[in-house]
């Protein structure tokens, strides 16, 4: 039985992936993570589903790390990093959904995975990583004749923008030209601008209400346009495709991997 310990516990994608656990057969949740000003410390954390378990939220990491075979992380950058500081003294497996750190930061990541194993990947959606591998031969296709431009949707209390996933998908346009996306973004567009610059990479960021998150791709040509869309209606899929990276890192002992190792689309 693989334990699993969720941080972020109380929030709605900890709460998802404390379900998702909760219905997996080979998996146990073997601790609950959250901030120390969290209403839920001291709570069971599956009395949301109607059950009970042995288990209460914690904010000691010491105590919600120690059962843990991996630690599934949808935080905050802070937050991720404080983990993982203890993740890599206990040798606790790390799936690491948080986004918009910097590039210190992953730089901290990368030299954590030497001493144990993390999956990092700005989204746990199978269907935005088979996207991902949509977009990289669209642009190596259809680049020389298009402009590319990536429009994100989500929920009105996101706090990074662009999303990682977007970024993540600006990334892939890049390195599929042998380029740099910091070469080649455009972010908030506003006034006179001018004529847009070859070979850039637009983004665009909306925020409102409840949506869990929507990204596409546009390759704009002359008479012609192409779209490469993903609609994520439920945390659900971010939850199962965090499973899975579960699983696979369990058999790690150390380094860093994406979802393209996870499902096997190098």
């Amino acid at each position: 039985m693989l334990r699993i310990a969720i941080a972020g516990a109380s929030g709605r994608m900890g709460k998802m992936l404390i379900e998702a656990v909760a219905n997996a057969d080979d998996m146990t949740l073997a601790g609950a993570l959250d901030i120390g000003t969290s209403p839920a410390i001291g709570s069971d954390p599956t009395a949301f589903l109607g059950k009970s378990c042995n288990l209460r939220v914690t904010a000691d990491l010491a105590k919600g790390l120690q059962d843990a075979d991996v630690l599934i992380d949808f935080t905050r950058p802070a937050a991720t990093l404080s983990h993982l500081a203890a993740c890599r003294r206990n040798g606790t497996r790390m799936v690491i959904g948080t986004t918009g750190f910097t590039d210190a930061e992953r730089a901290m990541i990368q030299d954590a995975a030497r001493d144990t194993a993390i999956m990092l990947a700005p989204n746990m959606s199978i269907g935005v990583n088979v996207a991902l591998k949509l977009i990289d031969m669209a642009t190596r296709a259809l680049a020389a004749g298009c402009d590319i431009e990536i429009v994100e949707s989500h929920h009105r209390d996101k706090v990074d923008a662009p999303s990682g996933t977007a970024l993540k998908m600006g990334e892939v346009v890049a390195q599929a030209q042998g380029k740099r996306l910091a070469d080649l973004e455009v972010h908030g567009r506003h006034g006179h601008t001018g004529a847009r610059p070859a070979g850039s990479v637009g983004f665009s960021a909306i925020r409102g209400g409840d949506i869990v998150g929507e990204h596409t791709v546009m390759f704009i040509g002359s008479g012609e346009r192409i779209e490469i869309t993903h609609r994520s209606t439920s945390r659900a899929n971010y939850a199962q495709g965090s499973l899975r990276a579960a699983r696979f890192i369990a058999s790690r002992s150390a380094g860093l991997y994406d979802m393209d190792d996870v499902l096997g689309l190098r």
